[in-house]
């Protein structure tokens, strides 16, 4: 197993930063998670680890040596691609072993490590199948496969999962996930769904604009967010996040005490959908959409004109155009400047 380090890398295009001197580390035998909107950077960021693009600034080390310069066939790395990148004239035995063939290893070295390979994703009776003949879930095996093969230590993914149905995403994501647990493989996986990231990384390294937003476990970037965009980004219902003179004139600050020193005007508070609940008093607000799920129920309203969202277990009679207080608990909010779009740090 070998860890991958990045050092203030950038790359720019014409001159346009896509990627802003970020630094991370990925222990060895770790999952992480490139997260971020689409155009954030994080799968250029991918290509520059794996070679495919060269650097604008900054190291790159792959097992403690540096290979900022070196081709991608000198970097110890195996990638799984969107689109799979399967070859449609041969078979699945031959898409998985391609690689190892233009390595020229051994016919039976080739052979047993296919062997391996087919039992561990379960292929072992689709070898002789086109493409074309399988599902989505089992071109993802195959792609995996072909990662699994050459046996490098450390496998980059590039959204993988976004081609497939929503009840086969969480299966392959469960099956990737064990099966990087179990052969030690160094994972670093992009995704624009924080619901992945969440589930299968160790470490998740949000991005937006080029740059790392918070860096950190998936729990304390959903506990304890360092800038509104991550707490917005991560949870489904994303946090609430209103202006605290918002509050101040619809609940007379329900309760809060603002953090001391700070103007008013530049205070934002924040609080999770499911840490609210609908009171006799407290905040004033408008309903405009009421969503039962079965487990629960989401009340979207609005304050000033800003979304906020109740989340609160069973069924929850309320209607559209009405009328209701939401109660906030001091131990629940966060506290943001919202001219830094930064969380402030209580004592």
């Amino acid at each position: 197993m070998v860890s991958v380090e990045l050092r203030t890398v950038s790359k720019n295009w014409g001159g346009a930063p896509a990627v802003d001197s970020i630094s991370f580390t990925v222990a060895q035998g770790h999952l992480v998670a490139l997260l971020g909107p689409s155009g954030c950077g994080k799968s250029t960021t991918l290509r520059l680890i794996a070679g495919l693009e060269e650097t604008s600034g900054g190291a790159i080390l792959i097992g403690e040596r540096d290979v900022t310069s070196a081709p991608p066939s000198r970097r110890g790395i195996s990638m799984v691609f969107q689109n799979y990148a399967l070859f449609p004239h041969l078979s699945v035995a031959e898409n998985i072993l391609f690689g190892l063939k233009v390595r020229h290893v051994g016919r039976a070295e080739r052979d047993e490590r296919l062997k391996r390979t087919a039992d561990i994703l379960g292929l072992a009776g689709l070898l002789d199948r086109k493409p074309s003949q399988l599902s989505g879930g089992q071109q993802q095996r195959v792609a995996l496969g072909r990662a699994i093969v050459a046996e490098a230590p450390v496998c980059l993914m590039d959204e993988p999962l976004s081609n497939l149905d929503a009840q086969l995403r969480v299966e392959m994501r469960r099956e990737i996930r064990e099966l990087q647990k179990r052969l030690g493989i160094t994972m670093v996986y992009v995704t624009h769904d924080q619901v992945e990231a969440m589930t299968m990384a160790d470490q998740v390294v949000l991005m937006r604009a080029g740059r790392i937003e918070q860096d950190g476990p998936p729990d304390t970037l959903y506990e304890h967010p360092e800038t509104i965009f991550v707490a917005r980004f991560v949870g489904t219902p994303p946090m609430n996040v209103i202006s605290w003179r918002s509050v101040l004139e619809h609940g007379a600050g329900a309760g809060l005490s603002a953090p001391p020193g700070h103007e008013p005007a530049r205070l934002a508070v924040g609080i999770r959908p499911e840490m609210t609940e609908l009171a006799e008093s407290g905040i004033a607000a408008e309903v405009v959409a009421v969503e039962y799920l079965g487990a629960d129920t989401l009340v979207e309203t609005r304050i000033d004109g800003q979304n906020f969202i109740i989340r609160r277990p069973g069924k929850v009679k309320a209607r559209p155009g009405e009328r209701v207080y939401i109660g906030l608990s001091q131990n629940a909010v966060h506290w943001f400047d919202l001219q830094t779009e930064r969380r402030l740090i209580q004592d």
